[in-house]
């Protein structure tokens, strides 16, 4: 029998399927956390990497924004491609490069910290520029690929600001994964904030949009917590969680608005109006300082969603457990 995820050590989280995994979510009743970061970006703290700190403060999975597959860096992490390092005289160019971690993988990162760590693929159209989403990011079959070859635990499709993803390429891409990258992959799927695409029969969200994502192989549902996107409330997103769990799936509540660096208070709030609306998997975004929300807000979070008791032991449990 899978073990709850809010009882699994570091070493047993890092050992799991991807369907002993989803199971483990399921059996913890709405209090798994997903910490997300933008992966290039330089740490927090010096000498200390993002991945790093949202594990030590509660984070129970890592997602990895702007992950780009065929040029893999995590900030913090010392950095492997030294040509890149070879090129720069500037000494503080280099110190800077040094601490970006240039070729580092998901699966180097794993290992440090003992939590299953997913990324970002955006299903955007051809017309978009790589300038705004290169080309390892986009959701294709090969980026889909490069990832699993890499480490990624699971895979989200979803749009960062003013990228323009819709529902139906959502669809499309999930498709396109779920055929050729098999049954045991976790793939969520849905939309954090509008992402350029407003919807134009109003709503939020549709019935019909979430059905075809599951449909086309989504284990995981991203519905907006309610208090984030305006408009959505403890109601909708109820009804939401609802569909996804009567038709199999997990939903992942998401808070993507920035306000994941508002006060620990209003994060209280936020979780707990998630919590009434049924959520499964609980996600705090990026948008704090240097690429993901306030230390003290992703404790604040988990304490909310699962109490003193599981948050200390997921803070505390050793990577040798």
């Amino acid at each position: 029998m899978v073990k709850r995820l809010i009882d699994a050590t570091p070493a047993e989280l890092i050992k799991m399927t991807g369907r002993e995994l989803l199971c483990a979510m399921k059996q913890s009743e709405g209090r798994t956390v997903v910490t997300e970061m933008v992966a290039p970006a330089l740490p927090l703290v010096d000498g200390c990497s993002n991945v790093e700190i949202a594990a030590a403060f509660g984070a129970d999975l890592i997602l990895l924004n702007k992950y780009d597959v065929s040029s893999p860096k995590i900030g913090g992490f010392p950095s492997q491609r030294r040509e890149e390092l070879s090129q720069a005289s500037d000494p503080l160019l280099i110190e800077h490069l040094e601490i970006l971690g240039l070729g580092r993988t998901i699966q180097d990162v794993e290992r440090y910290v003992g939590r299953p760590i997913g990324i970002n693929l955006e299903p955007v159209t051809s017309e978009v520029s790589t300038k705004l989403v290169p080309t390892g990011r986009r959701a294709t079959l090969l980026n889909g690929e490069k990832a699993l070859e890499q480490g990624a635990r699971f895979i989200v499709l979803t749009g960062n600001p003013l990228t323009g993803v819709t529902p139906m390429a959502i669809t499309e891409q999930l498709k396109v994964l779920r055929r050729a990258l098999g049954p045991d992959l976790i793939l969520m799927a849905g939309k954090m904030h509008h992402a350029g695409v407003v919807a134009s029969k109003g709503g939020w969200l549709s019935e019909t949009e979430i059905e075809n994502w599951i449909h086309a192989g989504a284990d995981v549902i991203l519905l907006p917590l309610p208090g984030s996107v305006p408009g959505v409330s403890t109601t909708d997103v109820a009804e939401w969680v609802h569909m996804c769990q009567g038709r199999g799936a997990l939903s992942m509540l998401t808070l993507g608005t920035s306000q994941e660096s508002a006060t620990p208070t209003v994060i209280e709030r936020l979780a707990i109006n998630g919590k009434m609306a049924g959520g499964d998997l609980y996600h705090i975004g990026d948008a704090g300082f240097s690429g993901m929300a306030l230390p003290e807000n992703i404790h604040a979070y988990s304490i909310s969603l699962k109490g003193r008791r599981h948050t200390y032991r997921r803070m505390a449990l050793s990577l040798h457990r």
